[in-house]
Order: C-alpha cells, then sequence, then structure tokens
C-alpha cells in the first residue's frame, strides 16, 4: 500500500517516518510544506493526484493555538478548508484520507469523558478551524477516518513534555496549570496505531478518539516529566501547580477534554498505552540525547 503523508516536519510525521519499519509492507511518502501547503488553494490537490497514493494520512495542521485567535482566516484556511480539498483529491485518485483531530473541538464543560457522540461546541478558533476541518472531510470523501486525539507529545519538534525538560535545566520551580485536564499522548503510540489501521484498511467511515490511557492535569503531566529527568540524570524542577486565570492566554482552553477510547478499542481491537509509561520512555530517549 501506498501512503502520502502530508506535513513531513510535524512530530506525528516524524514518529509515523519512524514507526514505519515495523511495518514493511506498507510504502510512505512525506510532504514538506514546499510540496503542499494547505494554506494555499489548489496545492494540496495537484500533488496529491499527480502522486495517486492509495491512501493519505493528513498530519499537517496550524496547530498554533494562541496565534490562531490573531490569524483566524490561515487557520480556517490550513485546518478547515485545506483539509477538505486534500480529502477530496484523495477521493478523485480513488484514495482514503486519515485525518487528524483534536480534542479542542469540545468545550471541556462535561463531567464525563467525551465520547465520539458528544457535541462539538470549540471554544477558540484553533477548535472551530479543527471541527471545520472535520465535517470538509466528512463531505468530501466517504471513505475517511477521522481520529480525535489529545496533548500530543514526543522526542520529536515542540512540544510540552520537551518544554518542561528544557525548562528545568534554567530553572529551579516552574509553574503549571493545575485545573485543565485531558490525555497525553505520546506521538509514537499513535503512529504504530495508525500505520495498523493502515495496513488492516479497518474503521474508514468513521470518527474515533484515540489518546494515551488515563487522564491528567498539565501539572500532573509536568510533575511526571520532573520524576522521569531526576530517574534518568536531568535536572529536575519543582512544579508549582496554578490555575487557568493565573496564566491567562490569548485562546480560552477548555478545562477538561478527557477523551473516551472505548470505541476504537472495542471495533478495532487498539488501546494505547498509560500515559505515564509512554512520558517515562520519551525522557528516557530526551535524557540519552542531552547526556550524550
Amino acid at each position: 500500500m501506498r501512503i502520502l503523508v502530508l506535513g513531513r516536519e510535524g512530530q506525528l510525521a516524524q514518529s509515523l517516518a519512524e514507526r514505519a519499519a515495523e511495518f514493511p509492507d506498507l510504502q510512505l511518502a512525506f510532504t514538506s510544506r514546499s510540496d503542499v501547503d494547505l494554506s494555499s488553494s489548489g496545492s494540496a490537490a495537484r500533488f496529491i493526484v499527480a502522486a495517486k497514493p492509495d491512501l493519505v494520512i493528513n498530519a499537517a495542521a496550524y496547530t498554533a493555538v494562541d496565534r490562531a485567535e490573531e490569524e483566524p482566516a490561515l487557520a480556517f484556511r490550513t485546518n478547515g478548508e485545506g483539509a477538505g480539498e486534500a480529502a477530496a483529491a484523495a477521493r478523485q485518485v480513488g484514495a482514503a484520507i486519515i485525518h487528524v483531530s483534536t480534542d479542542y473541538v469540545f468545550d471541556g464543560a462535561s463531567s464525563s469523558p467525551y465520547d465520539e457522540e458528544a457535541e462539538p461546541n470549540p471554544l477558540n478558533v484553533y477548535g472551530r478551524s479543527k471541527l471545520a476541518g472535520e465535517e470538509a472531510v466528512r463531505a468530501a470523501n466517504p471513505h475517511h477516518l477521522i481520529l480525535r486525539t489529545a496533548w500530543v507529545y514526543s522526542p520529536f519538534g515542540r512540544n510540552f513534555v520537551k518544554t518542561m525538560v528544557r525548562a528545568a535545566q534554567d530553572r529551579d520551580e516552574l509553574s503549571v496549570v493545575s485545573d485543565q485536564h485531558g490525555c497525553p499522548t505520546n506521538a509514537l503510540d499513535l503512529a504504530a496505531a495508525l500505520l495498523r489501521i493502515s495496513r488492516d484498511c479497518e474503521g474508514f467511515g468513521e470518527t474515533y478518539h484515540l489518546a494515551g490511557s488515563g487522564s491528567a492535569s498539565w501539572s500532573d503531566l509536568a510533575s511526571e516529566v520532573m520524576a522521569n529527568c531526576k530517574r534518568t540524570g536531568l535536572p529536575a524542577a519543582k512544579i508549582r501547580p496554578i490555575t487557568a486565570a493565573e496564566w491567562p492566554t490569548k485562546a480560552v482552553r477548555p478545562a477538561s477534554t478527557i477523551l473516551d477510547c472505548g470505541k476504537i478499542e472495542r471495533t478495532l481491537d487498539i488501546r494505547l498505552p498509560d500515559w505515564r509509561e509512554s512520558v517515562a520512555a520519551t525522557v528516557e530517549r530526551l535524557a540519552a540525547q542531552i547526556l550524550a
């Protein structure tokens, strides 16, 4: 199977490239932004139609949550219209598309985890643009699979776990929000699941939630990172829990977007590892790089 991955520079695409060695029957090709720029009308269609893949994985997105408040047109163009154009081009060449979305399509007001039937109600431009992308993909290509995930981190790119590790090298104490909750997700775990779905051609025409098992606040996640920093010989800062009100941001963030991932476990037998286990593996890898 020939798979075209959009967004080579992102941490999910880099994770897909690494995990691909475990799936030798899959042929992955990756596009850079110079190849496919979802913010530019027609860019995705031209490349996908020329490449004629069997499957497109859209791992490209505008992910700057706060900056999106100042650049709504760009966020919607990239995450909404661009995603729809990629899905339509995939359909044109007879290909399916896997589109990666986010827990931020929800408002965080629920006291229970969000399943796929929950009504989206995003609070910020980023979340609204990603919801627009979901709707555009569904409308453009019936052979789609929409995968909502959350709080993605990895040894690659820019993400919360790497930020905490770096910050602890310079500061003894870090203030981290404690009243926002979600499901930390290792991009390498997510990538392995995506490649298994691709190989088995399962689950298309549906929306699924897939994130690290368990849940945490940002300060819980930061504390776990610091515990693993200490264990692996890296500097470890003290974590001071604060409220979101004490750390104002341009974009309003939902208080709790814990995802119920039961559907994908029941139907496709996919469950990601506990988030603590995956954080430990990530910090170990970062420590090996830093201390080498």
